[in-house]
C-alpha cells in the first residue's frame, strides 16, 4: 500500500544506472468549466494510514490531505514511462590487463535502452476544501498492481516516504523541491499523489522549445513562447536553472536523501520565458527512486540494490564509503543534466539529444572533456554550446569534468558545485 514506508515487497525491479522519462502529452481543448468537461470530484476511498512505521514521517504525513473529497480532478495533462538506460560510470584501466581493459571499454560502448512497465498519468486539479482551498494541484497517478506490478507500489511508497522526510520540518522547506500536498489510494489500487502545481513544463521541455526556436530563427519563423536568440539571456537563464536544480539536490543530500533519477524531465519550472529569469524557480520532482543514505539504511531498500552493488564493485565496502559513492553517483547524474542544458538549448533542433550526448561523452570520449571540446569546436552546429562552456576561461568545461570524473572519489559534493564560479554566474 502507498503508506507502507517499509517497502516490504520481495520481488522488486532493480533500476538500471539511469532512469529517464519519455512523455506523451496531449493538447488541452477549451471547455466551459475551469477544469474542463471531464472535471469530477474524487469520491473513491480514503487513504489508509494504519501502516506508517516511522513516527517522524508519520507526523508529516498526518499533515497531508489524505481525504480525496478535498480535491477536484481537472483535465488530463499527459503520461510518461521510465526508460532504463544502462550506463557505466567507473571507467578505470590503470593496472588492468589488456583483456580486462577491452572488457571495460565494451561496457562503455554498450548501452541498452528499454521501456519500463510503469506508466504514470498526470492530471491538473485543485483543492476544494480546507485552508488550502483554491490551491492548484498536479496529480501524479501510479497504476494499480494489476497494471503496474509490485514495482508501481514500491515507487509510489518510496516517493511518498521521500517527500515526507524532506518536508518534516515546516520551518526548513526547500523551494527547489516539488511540494507534496496529499495522497490517497483508490478502490482500483491506483496511488494518487497530489503536488502543488508550480509549473507544468520541465527542463526538457524548455530545452526543446529553445532548440526549436533556433531553427525557427534561421527560417525566419515566429519563435515559440517569445524565446529569441539572445545568447546572453539564454546563458543567464540556463545557469539559474542549473543553480536551482543543484540547490535542491544539495538540500536532499544534506537531509540524507539521494535523487537517483535526476535528468531534464525531473526538473519542473514555473516559467520557460527567458526574459522572466528573475522569477524562475526550478524544482526537483520524481523521487520514486530516491534512496535513504542514513548510515542505518545503507545497503537496504529493494529499489536501491543496484546502487549498492555498484558501490561494492567500485571498492566501497564500509558504510561511509558506500555513502560517499552514492552521493557521488547523484553528482554524476547531475553532470549529465548540466551537459544536456549546456548543449541542447544552444543547438538547432535535432542536432543532439540526451541519449546521444551521453553516448558521446561516455562511450566515444570516455569522459575526457578536453577531447570532447576539441571535437565540438570542429562542428559549427555546436559553436554556441562551446562558447557557453568556455565562459570564464573554460569554467564550464572544468566543472563538467569534475562532476563526470571517472573516479567517484574525485567528484565534488553538491555544495561545492553550487559555489563554483560557473554555477554562481560570476563568469557572465
Amino acid at each position: 500500500m502507498i503508506l507502507s514506508l517499509s517497502l516490504s515487497h520481495s520481488h522488486a525491479c532493480e533500476p538500471s544506472r539511469f532512469f529517464r522519462k519519455h512523455s506523451s502529452f496531449v493538447g488541452h481543448g477549451e471547455s466551459a468549466s475551469p477544469f474542463g468537461v471531464r472535471s469530477c470530484k474524487i469520491r473513491l476511498m480514503k487513504w489508509r494510514n494504519s501502516s506508517l512505521r516511522s513516527s517522524s514521517a508519520a507526523a508529516t504525513v498526518m499533515a497531508l490531505m489524505t481525504d480525496p473529497n478535498y480535491f477536484e480532478v481537472g483535465r488530463f495533462v499527459g503520461s510518461y514511462g521510465f526508460m532504463n538506460i544502462t550506463s557505466y560510470s567507473s571507467f578505470q584501466t590503470e593496472g588492468m590487463s589488456t583483456y580486462d581493459r577491452v572488457q571495460e571499454v565494451d561496457k562503455l560502448r554498450v548501452q541498452n535502452v528499454g521501456e519500463g512497465q510503469v506508466k504514470i498519468r498526470m492530471y491538473e486539479g485543485r483543492v476544494i476544501q480546507g485552508r488550502l482551498k483554491g490551491t492548484n494541484v498536479l496529480f501524479k497517478v501510479y497504476p494499480g498492481r494489476t497494471t503496474g506490478g509490485s514495482e508501481s507500489d514500491l515507487m509510489a511508497a518510496n516517493e511518498l516516504a521521500s517527500h515526507a522526510s524532506l518536508q518534516e520540518d515546516p520551518r526548513n522547506i526547500c523551494e527547489n523541491i516539488q511540494f507534496l500536498l496529499g495522497a490517497f489510494e483508490t478502490i482500483t489500487g491506483e496511488q494518487w499523489l497530489a503536488f502543488r502545481n508550480d509549473g507544468k513544463f520541465s527542463a526538457a521541455d524548455y530545452a526543446k522549445f529553445a532548440s526549436e526556436n533556433i531553427s525557427k530563427g534561421l527560417s525566419n519563423s515566429l519563435p515559440i513562447f517569445g524565446l529569441g536568440q539572445n545568447w546572453k539571456a539564454r546563458r543567464y537563464f540556463v545557469i539559474k536553472l542549473l543553480n536551482g536544480a543543484m540547490n535542491g539536490l544539495a538540500y536532499m543530500h544534506e537531509n540524507d536523501r539521494l535523487h537517483q533519477s535526476l535528468g531534464p524531465s525531473s526538473v519542473v519550472m514555473n516559467t520557460v520565458i527567458e526574459r522572466d529569469a528573475a522569477v524562475l524557480v526550478p524544482r526537483l520532482r520524481d523521487l520514486a527512486f530516491s534512496v535513504d543514505i542514513r548510515y542505518s539504511a545503507i545497503g537496504d531498500g529493494p529499489l536501491s540494490q543496484d546502487l549498492w552493488h555498484r558501490a561494492t564493485s567500485a571498492g566501497a565496502f564500509a558504510p561511509f564509503e558506500k555513502r560517499a559513492f552514492a552521493i557521488a553517483d547523484d553528482i554524476y547524474e547531475a553532470g549529465f543534466l548540466f551537459a544536456f542544458l549546456a548543449f541542447v538549448p544552444f543547438c538547432e533542433a535535432g542536432i543532439i539529444d540526451g541519449i546521444s550526448l551521453q553516448r558521446l561523452l561516455e562511450s566515444t570520449f570516455r569522459l575526457d572533456l578536453s577531447s570532447v571540446r576539441e571535437y565540438c569546436i570542429a562542428d559549427d552546429q555546436l559553436a554556441e554550446a562551446v562558447k557557453f562552456l568556455d565562459l570564464g576561461n573554460g569554467a564550464g568545461w572544468e566543472l563538467l569534468q569534475a562532476m563526470l570524473n571517472p573516479d567517484y572519489k574525485q567528484r565534488p559534493i553538491a555544495q561545492a558545485v553550487l559555489t563554483h564560479r560557473f554555477m554562481t554566474g560570476a563568469v557572465l
